[in-house]
């Protein structure tokens, strides 16, 4: 995804599995680098699979964030490793 845009809003659907919990409900973002982040970084590994992330009519799961989230075009500071 040469061109993704990490600038543009971006809805968070949890997995159905989860969608119920305190922690895992439906959120908004006012960019997709840090819907990305909070993917990545904040949200349960357990509760990663099924989630969906929409933005600009793109629907995106699993290996495609870890892909955006590692790509050299990403534009937050990564969590250190």
């Amino acid at each position: 995804m040469d061109n993704f845009d990490y600038g543009a809003s971006a809805e968070l659907y949890p997995s159905r599995r989860y969608a119920k919990t305190q922690q895992a409900r439906y959120r908004r973002f006012t960019s997709a680098a840090d819907a990305i982040r909070y993917v990545i970084e904040e949200m349960p590994g357990n509760q990663q699979p099924g989630t969906v992330l929409e933005v600009n009519n793109l629907r995106l799961e699993g290996n495609a964030l870890r892909a955006l989230y590692d790509a050299p075009g990403y534009p937050l500071e990564r969590l250190a490793a």
